[in-house]
This record gives structure tokens, sequence and C-alpha cells, in this order.
């Protein structure tokens, strides 16, 4: 199958050549991204993408120092929303309505139950609840990356405080968690690059019900 062979192919690049990805490439990588499941449809996150050069300068020292920052071609911020709110959930069930052309009674019943909810929930609950949803995202970039032939480097080390910073989430509503330098491999200086895949073999992964 295809798709299980480019991901076989992937893994984590731990240095990049700095050569630009196209611009059509990253659209597809976005758009997977755009489709992946979240809860109730809300989408609670945005994808902030940087291929600002001294941006990318700035965020690197708070990221551990790694290459992988400044000599990617685009780096994806996937940045949750901070809480949920009753504007937030009711533009999403409102954008449906008018997508859909209708409104379903028990959709509505249903967007009223989220309203009496999650706006009234703990803010920390919230975000975190929402950054799950991102990380579905998340993966489903990391996934079209590979079916595009495209590197991309999975990074939750670096401090989320600043680069909420430098990028103004906070004026967004919004706080980062987790970034996805994309761009190619730098084969001569990646330890990584020839080293064999290693996945747990299915028997301790999978376990069957019947």
């Amino acid at each position: 199958m295809e798709l299980l062979d480019k991901l076989n192919w992937r893994y984590a690049a731990k240095a990049m050549n700095g050569e630009k990805v196209s611009e059509d490439k990253i659209e597809r990588i976005l758009e997977a991204s755009r489709l992946a499941a979240t809860s109730s449809g809300l989408q609670p996150f945005e994808i902030i993408v940087v291929k600002n050069q001294e941006i990318k300068e700035k965020i690197r020292p708070i990221a551990w120092n790694q290459s992988v920052i400044t000599d990617c071609s685009h780096l994806l911020v996937f940045a949750a929303w901070d809480t949920y709110t009753e504007e937030r959930i009711n533009y999403m069930f409102d954008l449906t309505n008018e997508i859909r052309g209708f409104k379903n009674e028990g959709w509505e019943n249903y967007r009223q139950m989220l309203l009496s909810s999650y706006p009234q929930k703990d803010a920390d609950e919230n975000f975190n609840h929402a950054a799950k949803q991102a990380y579905i995202a998340f993966a489903h970039a990391i996934i079209a990356a590979a079916y595009e032939g495209v590197d991309a480097t999975p990074l939750e080390d670096f401090d989320p405080a600043a680069v909420d910073e430098i990028l103004n989430l906070n004026e967004k509503g919004l706080k980062s968690a987790v970034l996805l330098p994309l761009g190619y491999r730098k084969e001569d200086e990646d330890w990584l690059v020839n080293l064999v895949k290693v996945r747990k073999p299915m028997k301790d992964l999978v376990t069957v019900i019947e």
C-alpha cells in the first residue's frame, strides 16, 4: 500500500537542508489538517505557518536550539484555543447551518448542551481538551507530509509561553501546543536518517477482543 510505504519512509528528521517546499504541497498538507476529525466538529485550534526567517531565528533558542527550526522551509505552529466560549461554539454551529443550508433540531439541542457545559469549565481544562484536538490535526499533517515526500519533525520541547509571545497568540486567545517543521532532510548531517525504524510488533500493540 502506497501510504504505508510512505509512512515507513518518514522519520523525525534531525537536520534539514533549507530547501523550500512548494506551496502546493504545503496547501495539501494544511488541507489534510483542516479535514481532521475533532470533538463536536469544533476545530478548537489554528495553524500558524511561519515562513519568516527572523521569527524562526527567535523561536530556535526556546526550542532546545534545534536546527530544524531555522533550516526548515515552513514551521507549523498548532495553537489551541485558550478556552471554549459561547462565541466560538456558536460560530462553528452557525457555520455548519450555513454550509448545510438548514437547521436540525437535534443539532441545535446539541449546541445548547455544549453551551451549558464547556464555557463554564476551568480554562486550563478547556485548553487541554482543545490541545488534544490540535494534536489530531497535527497527526494528519505528519501523514500528509509523508505522502507528499516532505520531511516533518514533531517538536514538543519548546517554551510555549515564549512562542505565544513571539507570535502574539495571546491576543488571539490561543496557546501553542506543538510545532512541526516541514522541509527536506540533510542526510550527511542527520544521525537518524539511516537507522532502521523501530516500532512495537503488532502483537504487543494491538489487542483484539472478539
